[in-house]
């Protein structure tokens, strides 16, 4: 079944994806890749605030809260 490649922040609380590319500028690449968000890493959807942004990720056993502004710019992959 084909699954189409997707921005973190269209993945559902609740829903997993599998990280494939990160777009972002070298600074805020540099912070992600530090805390695991790393190509092949598995990440969860746990939390959403009220407003929608933030939401929260389970990256590698960590909850990490992530701005759309800087998850709009991860590709990922529905599992």
């Amino acid at each position: 079944m084909f699954k189409p490649n997707l921005k973190l922040n269209e993945i559902a609380v609740g829903k997993r994806a599998i990280v494939k590319k990160i777009n972002s500028n070298e600074s805020i690449k540099r912070r992600l890749l530090d805390i695991g968000l790393t190509p092949g890493s598995k990440i969860e959807c746990v939390l959403s605030s009220p407003s929608g942004d933030p939401k929260a990720y389970l990256i590698k056993g960590a909850l990490i809260a992530i701005r759309n502004e800087d998850s709009n710019m991860i590709i990922v992959e529905a599992c």
